[in-house]
Parts: structure tokens; C-alpha cells; sequence
């Protein structure tokens, strides 16, 4: 091996200045079913860290209503600029006065970052002027004149606008070093397309799956019971923007279908759910309720087909179709028999009562070509494989989106995969992993492929699928029996035993998660805060951080959703009410009102050799460490310039 007679050691001494800087904040979020909006309002504000930063730089140095309209500036610059420039009858003063903040903001939010990396977070048209701005100090009164002068600059020359935009995403980007989304980008919100799209320019972030995406993943991968269930979940929440405008999906056949085989049926047990501005005319209500009905029963035949094709799922006592005596309207269900809702089933033979119709075949192939010729949706999906995982450990903290499946007694639960092998804890979510990915490689044997590819349904649905971890989901009793306690879904051991710290110290040693302060964080149940439930469980070692970012959750919970925030000092949830709109925030300085809780705050300021960051830093310290003796000590020799 030859070394470059140039070559220099300095990244040895930068990297071990690097491990004495502050810990960069990591920021939770859990379930945000599609809330575009909220999602990008608590990215923007850092869940309060922008606002705390605020407070800590000006305290009462400037009026609370002053730092409130700041924050709204970051938040959204060019809708705030716009309103500024209508009523500020000194707008130079003003912009001179709203850049000494933001640069002081800034200055504040880079200091915990390299310079390095600073510079690969700034815009190239303004990056010159900003790192001037952040390395220059108002304590010597030629660097004052030097800065305001630098500011003059700016103003005079047409470029407050566009500078004030710059720094403003600056601070966006530096307030927050990695982003952990657990589980639930996708249904029942309007923009799961829009978060992805999103994602797609977000730079540092990963994603633990959750039964929602899952869901979405199998629709992708081919699962026509996933595209079923997906499309009934749509309808039922009366939102087809993310299908329709967002990927492209052609919903016009099921349209035609439900019009021609449920015209005449009233439906009432699939007339859609609609939230707070989420309004329609009766003939659209109707129409989308035929629709859901269709894709509803479409879905129970497809299912129990798979159901019957995997014995292994041990799932065949959920093929509620063959229980049903049409000629009564009732159905039997251990041992117990129902009255029927409604007893209209055009599609249905009984005496094979899963088998699809010919109309039925070809609606579900158009579909399945629908979902899988979609552009952008391939885009998403990919982006969701390279950036997520069942799980992830990082800093010491276990994140997952619902649960890790054990027995009664809080051991570790052995659960059956496709490859006939039983694996719990860390194995098993490892090798769900591997199934996942194998069902999009087109190199996996045909008949393994296609067994991933059925098994993306038992992840929605399985009573061990760690997505899942219920006894049944009762979407069919839902439907079609009035008596509640068709509807009760058992939840799994997990959700029993997860106040109980050697619980959760049993998981975690599975895992590997070392250290004192460790910690599992998870979101999937939202946390009924209006009955009294804490999300914080175990003596601290579980955060829950589902409160319900979804509106249909709102009323059920009291809150719109929790978020976590980790910074140097230790961890704050923050528990949000609900976010009206954008437009409200831009308007009048309206924020997600939040309570933020100190969940645990650190003995000392820790450090990024505290961090998963720092372990890699030190072994790069050691590998170049070993080359620099190597070098000295002639085993390694220089490499000679080659004239030119």
C-alpha cells in the first residue's frame, strides 16, 4: 500500500474535536396517517425546539408577541414575508432588524454541528455570506460595522427576500440532526403522498414500519388483498386524494362495477366517515358507499382464499363468508349465531362463497395493474426499503412501531415464518425484514417470492404479526353485526405486560440495547390521555408516542398526537392539541399548542462520543491511528507525484 507524499493527518484532529461537541437533537414522530399539514408544521417548528431556541437566545430581550412572530417567520418565510411587506411602513428597518435575529437563531442552532458540516447545510448562493455572518461576533465594534454592513448588502441590493428564505430553511435543516418516523406515514389523512414527497429532499431520517405502510408495501408488491383493503380504507374515510391525485390509481372501473351490481342497495353500513370540512353531496356519499361495499366483499373473498392457502397463519376461523346462511340473513361465530344488518350479497354464490365473480376477476386485475404501474408510487415504496427497517437501535433507545410478540409470562413469544423456521425478539423482526425486501427482488425463487408476497397480509392482520398483535381484526363484524362483542379485538401479551419494566428490560437485552438510560419507543395505540393513561410506562423505560396525529382520532384521545424530542440535555414529549391550518399559523402566529413533559434529563451535557456517532468516529480515530504508525514506520510507503 502507497500513501500520497501530501497526504496529511488533519481529519484525526477534527474527528476528536468532533466527539467534545453537543449531541445533535433527534426528533420522534409515530402515526401521522397522512396529516400533511400538521406533519409539516411540527418538521418546520422541530416540535417547540425552534420556539425553545427562541426564548433561550432573546428571553426579555424582545416582546413574547416579537419571538412569536419570528418563529412564524422561520416556519413559513415566504407566506410571512408577504404579509409583512403589506403593513410595514419601514420595511429596510425591519429586514435589518429580522436578519440580526435569524442570524443570531442560526448561529445558535449551528454551534452543536461542525464547520463542515454546517457548510454542506448552506444554499450556494448565499453560503459566502452566511458562514461570514455565523463566525463573526458583535462583542468588537468593527465586527458590528463589519456585519451590518454585510446586511446593508443584502437589503440594498434586492436580496432580503431570498436571503431571509435561505437562512430560514438553514435553521429548519440544523434544528433537528436525525428524524425517526415510527410506523403510519399512510390512510386515513389526505397527503400520505405529499409527507413522501417530502421525504424524498429530507436528508437525514429512517423509518421503523408500521401496518399501515405495510399495508401500502403489499399493494405495491402485487397482494391483491392489500390493494382491496387499501382502497376500502379510502372510502371509508371519504379520502381518495392520495390514491386518485396522488399515484394515479383508476378507480373508474370500480366505480362502474359498484354502480351496475349495488345500485339498487341502500349500503348503510358502508356510508363513508367524514371529518370536520370533509364534506359531500348525497349522490357522491351514495356512490362512494356502493364502492366501498364492493371492494369491502371483494376483499373478504380474497382474503379468505390466501387464509385458505396458508394453513400455517392458523387464520381459517376468519373466513366469515362460508359461516353465513343467506337464506336466514344470520352467521355463526363460535358457536353462536347473528342477525345480519343486511343480507344483499349479488356476488355471492353460497355454496362457494369466496370464489370471485367473473366481473370481479377483471375489476381486481385492473386494479393490481393500476397499483403496479404507478410511477410514482414505485418511487415512494423504494424510498420506504432504502430508508426503513422493522426496527432500529440508536442511541441506546429501541424503536419499533407496535410490538414485539411474548407469552403470558413476558417471555419472548416463537412465531412461524414463511420459511417454516420459528424466531422471536430481534430475530424474528430481522427476518420479517428479509421477507419484506425479498418480495420486491426479482431474483428471489418464484414460489419463495410469491409466499412474501401473501405474507404482507398476514403482517396487516396475523394475531403474531408484530404490526398487529391482536387476537382478530373485526372489520366483516363491524359491518354486519350489531352485537359489540363481535367487534372486541384481544390485544396480544405486549400490550399487557409493557408497564412492567423487566419486561422491557427482557426485550431490550434481546436487542442488544446496552447502556444505563435505554429505552423502547414505540407509537400504533393512541394514547387515551382523556381517561388518564400516561405515555410514558415501565419507570420511564417505554415512551408511547401515538396520541393520535390522525383527526379520526381526535375525539377518542383529547389530544392531537405526541412527538419526542432528544436533545443534549436529555428527552421532552411534547403533547400537541390540534393543529387548525396553515393558513391560521401564517395569519396569526397560531402554533401547535403543546405541554411539553421533561421525560429525563442528563446529569451532564452529553456529547456526541456519547452517541452511536461517536462509537463510529472513534474507530475511524483508530483506523487512522494504525495507518499513521504503519506510515511512520515505513510499512506503508509514500507514493510519488507523477510529472505531468
Amino acid at each position: 500500500m502507497q500513501v500520497r507524499k501530501s497526504s496529511t493527518f488533519r481529519p484525526f484532529s477534527i474527528s476528536q474535536k468532533a466527539l467534545n461537541l453537543p449531541k445533535g437533537t433527534e426528533h420522534f414522530l409515530a402515526d401521522i396517517h397522512g396529516e400533511n399539514e400538521a406533519f409539516q408544521h411540527v418538521l418546520k417548528n422541530a416540535s417547540g425546539n425552534i420556539k425553545r431556541k427562541v426564548n433561550e437566545i432573546f428571553g426579555n430581550q424582545i416582546r413574547e408577541s416579537e419571538k412569536r412572530e419570528l418563529c412564524t417567520l422561520i416556519y413559513y418565510p415566504r407566506e410571512k414575508l408577504e404579509l409583512v411587506k403589506e403593513k410595514e411602513e419601514d420595511i429596510n428597518d425591519w429586514y435589518h432588524i429580522t436578519i440580526h435575529h435569524l442570524v443570531q437563531v442560526c448561529r445558535e442552532v449551528s454551534s452543536k454541528y461542525t464547520r463542515s458540516k454546517v457548510l454542506k447545510s448552506l444554499p450556494p448562493e448565499f453560503s459566502y455570506i452566511i458562514q461570514e455572518l455565523l463566525h463573526e461576533r458583535s462583542e468588537d465594534a468593527d465586527k458590528t460595522a463589519y456585519v451590518s454592513a454585510i446586511i446593508d448588502t443584502i437589503i440594498s441590493t434586492g436580496s432580503a427576500d431570498a436571503f431571509i428564505v435561505a437562512i430560514s430553511n438553514v435553521i429548519h435543516h440544523l434544528a433537528i440532526d436525525q428524524l425517526h418516523i415510527l410506523g403510519d406515514i399512510y390512510d386515513r389523512g389526505p397527503g400520505a403522498h405529499i409527507i413522501m414527497d417530502i421525504m424524498q429532499s429530507y436528508s437525514n431520517w429512517d423509518i421503523q414500519w408500521g401496518n399501515h405502510d405495510i399495508l401500502w408495501m403489499g399493494a405495491y408488491a402485487g397482494n391483491e388483498a392489500c390493494i382491496c383493503n387499501v382502497i376500502r380504507l379510502s372510502l371509508r374515510y371519504a379520502n381518495l386524494t392520495t390514491l386518485e391525485e396522488g399515484y394515479g390509481i383508476n378507480l373508474t372501473p370500480l366505480a362502474t362495477f359498484a354502480l351496475e351490481t349495488y345500485g339498487e342497495d341502500p349500503c348503510e353500513e358502508f356510508l363513508p366517515r367524514t371529518i370536520g370540512e370533509n364534506t359531500m353531496d348525497e349522490k357522491t356519499r351514495m356512490l362512494t358507499a356502493r364502492m366501498h361495499k364492493a371492494i369491502a366483499i371483494l376483499q373478504f373473498k380474497i382474503e379468505a382464499q390466501l387464509f385458505q392457502r396458508h394453513p400455517e397463519w392458523k387464520m381459517e376461523d376468519r373466513d366469515l363468508l362460508s359461516m353465513i346462511d343467506y337464506s336466514a340473513g344470520t352467521i355463526t361465530i363460535d358457536g353462536n349465531t347473528y342477525s345480519l344488518t343486511s343480507n344483499q350479497f349479488p356476488t355471492i354464490n353460497p355454496s362457494t362463497p369466496n370464489e370471485l365473480t367473473e366481473s370481479e376477476r377483471t375489476l381486481i386485475s385492473r386494479l393490481r395493474h393500476s397499483f403496479a404501474v404507478s410511477e410514482k408510487l414505485h418511487r415512494h415504496i423504494r424510498l420506504m426499503l432504502r430508508h426503513g427497517c422493522m426496527y432500529a437501535v440508536v442511541n441506546n433507545n429501541l424503536l419499533f412501531h407496535a410490538s414485539i410478540p411474548l407469552n403470558a409470562d413476558g417471555s419472548l413469544k416463537e412465531v412461524e415464518l414463511p420459511d417454516g423456521k420459528k424466531y422471536k425478539g430481534h430475530d424474528l423482526l430481522h427476518n420479517i425484514g428479509i421477507i419484506i425486501r425479498s418480495s420486491f427482488q426479482n431474483d428471489t425463487e418464484a414460489k419463495e417470492r410469491q409466499n412474501a408476497i401473501d405474507y404482507f397480509l398476514y403482517l396487516w392482520c396475523g394475531a403474531d404479526s408484530p404490526l398487529f398483535d391482536k387476537s382478530k381484526m373485526a372489520t366483516f363484524e363491524r359491518y354486519f353485526i350489531r352485537e359489540k362483542e363481535t367487534h372486541r379485538e384481544e390485544k396480544g401479551h405486549y400490550f399487557n405486560l409493557r408497564n412492567d419494566s423487566n419486561v422491557c428490560d427482557r426485550i431490550m437485552d434481546a436487542f442488544g440495547v446496552q447502556g444505563p438510560n435505554r429505552h423502547i419507543i414505540n407509537g400504533h395505540v393512541p394514547v387515551h390521555v382523556k381517561t388518564g393513561e400516561n405515555p410514558i410506562k415501565a419507570d420511564g423505560k417505554l415512551m408511547v408516542i401515538d396520541g393520535g396525529f390522525s383527526q379520526a382520532y381526535h375525539k377518542e384521545t383529547g389530544i392531537a398526537g405526541y412527538t419526542l424530542v432528544y436533545h443534549s440535555r436529555g428527552f421532552q414529549l411534547v403533547q400537541h392539541e390540534p393543529f387548525t391550518s396553515a393558513r391560521d399559523a401564517i395569519l396569526r402566529g397560531t402554533d401547535i399548542l403543546g405541554t411539553t413533559q421533561i421525560v429525563e434529563m442528563s446529569s451532564h451535557r452529553m456529547r456526541v462520543a456519547d452517541t452511536n456517532k461517536g462509537e463510529e468516529i472513534r474507530l475511524q480515530i483508530n483506523d487512522l491511528e494504525k495507518l499513521l504508525y504503519a506510515y511512520r514506520h515505513g510499512i506503508i510507503k509514500e507514493r510519488e507525484r507523477k510529472n505531468s
